[in-house]
């Protein structure tokens, strides 16, 4: 009777010492919500890199952040836009993400590079040629060069599509203004090509 009694009592230590050890984890400071749009792009991309490279694009381009008629188009290695005169080369898929037509400096890739590829150095390639004013009329205010295993997340972009308006005017979106009374374009996700 007193074997079973130390046995119960062990246990019990036992299971009260693994209790013990999981509230370490609640004692973890939380991450800080995204705020912009960069990081809310990048937040939605790692917690879903599966799939394809254009796969993952079109979930992109439909996230809710997203206020614009935006497209996915599949892409070669070469000049690309955001990159001025810089070949862009070592991917094996690559898809960007847009604005169909407009102002809004706003553009992103989705690469997947090969299972031996140099992740780092592609990416120090993307950050190095990248132009934050490659859109000419206006300039992107993130640039946001990330990985998840082999595949790679770049965006360059406004941080909100919000901007102040004057009293009585209509709405902004990034640099563009939308007069009082239009409606901003909801469709998103269209793949173009």
């Amino acid at each position: 009777m007193k074997k079973i009694i130390a046995l119960v009592l062990a246990l019990c230590m036992l299971l009260t010492m693994a209790a013990c050890g999981k509230n370490t984890d609640e004692t973890k400071t939380p991450e800080a919500e995204p705020t912009t749009v960069g990081e809310i792009l990048l937040k939605a991309f790692r917690e879903n890199p599966n799939g394809t490279a254009q796969e993952v694009a079109d979930r992109l381009i439909a996230n809710e952040i997203i206020q614009f008629a935006g497209g996915t188009v599949p892409v070669v290695e070469g000049l690309l836009s955001g990159f001025d005169n810089a070949e862009i080369k070592g991917f094996k898929e690559g898809v960007m993400f847009a604005p169909m037509m407009s102002s809004i400096a706003f553009v992103g890739y989705v690469f997947e590079l090969a299972e031996d590829a140099d992740v780092e150095a592609f990416k120090k390639t993307l950050k190095e040629s990248a132009n934050l004013r490659w859109n000419i009329c206006v300039e992107a205010e993130e640039l946001i060069v990330e990985n998840e295993g082999s595949k790679v997340f770049f965006l360059m972009c406004p941080k909100s599509f919000e901007q102040p308006a004057a009293e009585g005017d209509g709405a902004a979106v990034g640099d563009m203004e939308v007069p009082a009374g239009d409606a901003i374009p909801a469709e998103t996700g269209t793949t173009v090509g």
